[in-house]
């Protein structure tokens, strides 16, 4: 079964490859995600949320820089900047609860400036 490293950093392989089905396959199917403002739940959810920030980072220019990765035992924390063509996330952050080699549960919060 892989660690919480393992599964963060295939997840986060298969969001460099813009590999949708890559990305899925780290959750279990009741899986559960929180955002300001609202709560995605289960792979049907999920899905349309990672298609639409796929087919941003996809567009040209955009970069990705990790500034903070730790991990403790079913746990992991990210700290994350980008720029897209649409957006600058600033500063954002992902925490990610893994059990049994699947994210279950994940937090994602971002100070973004939309580009005009």
């Amino acid at each position: 079964m892989s660690t919480t490293s393992e599964v963060v950093d295939r997840h986060m392989n298969s969001f460099a490859e813009r590999d949708l089905e890559g990305v899925l396959a780290d959750y279990s199917p009741d899986a559960v995600l929180f955002t300001p403002g609202r709560r995605l739940k289960g792979l049907g959810d999920l899905k349309p949320f990672f298609q639409g920030f796929l087919a941003e980072f996809s567009k040209p220019g955009a970069s990705f820089s990790m500034r903070e990765r730790s991990a403790d035992g079913d746990y992991a924390y990210i700290l994350w900047s980008a720029e897209t063509a649409d957006n600058s996330y600033e500063l954002a952050t992902d925490t990610f609860v893994v059990r049994n080699g699947k994210i279950v549960a994940q937090s994602f919060a971002a100070k973004i400036s939309p580009k005009s």
